[in-house]
């Protein structure tokens, strides 16, 4: 493959508008993630209505607690990551306390390394923030979350369950101590 060939990768804060692309972007890599640990389609049906709906996602845009990026590949949209601010952790002590609420990318693009330029977009800006750690929870059992952030020197620090639905699911919380200015 040579230089031209190559897809061009873009990433961008996001902004009010863009609201719907996140909306469909988290239903869809939510489903393509986790859609198959759900015995009641309709609870993964209720959850996505309500965690991706327009509305929601508009408003947690407004927030200035919310910062959120757009990976784009070859001006197609194709994941999203959500820094929360000032969200603490009762397995973090620090004070300057942020979350990486959620990095998602849909599953064709995955080996693109999307994900690890939106992370590197959102610790920057935590660390230009002056947040001392970041953390955030994935699933028990998603290795390759689980081995991406590791390699991000993210430790485990914790876990915590969380019902959806009928599904009851076990996370790990992961920390980092971020290395600010």
């Amino acid at each position: 493959m040579n230089k031209t060939d190559m897809p061009r990768i873009e990433t961008r804060l996001a902004t009010g508008s863009d609201a719907q692309l996140i909306a469909l972007l988290g239903r869809i890599t939510f489903s393509q993630t986790f859609g198959h640990l759900f015995r009641e389609p309709q609870d993964l049906l209720n959850y996505c209505n309500t965690v991706f709906s327009v509305m929601k996602i508009e408003s947690s845009l407004s927030e200035a607690n919310s910062v959120f990026w757009l990976a784009f590949v070859d001006q197609l949209p194709v994941g999203y990551a959500k820094l929360k601010c000032n969200e603490t952790s009762p397995f973090v002590s620090t004070e300057r306390v942020c979350q990486l609420q959620k990095i998602y990318v849909l599953k064709d693009f995955l080996s693109l390394g999307i994900g690890l330029n939106l992370q590197r977009r959102l610790l920057e800006k935590a660390a230009s923030m002056k947040f001392e750690t970041i953390w955030l929870s994935v699933l028990k059992g998603n290795e390759r979350a689980l081995k991406f952030y590791t390699k991000s020197d993210f430790k485990i620090v914790g876990s915590h369950r969380f019902q959806i639905g009928q599904e009851n699911f076990e996370f790990n919380v992961m920390s980092n101590t971020l290395a600010v200015d």
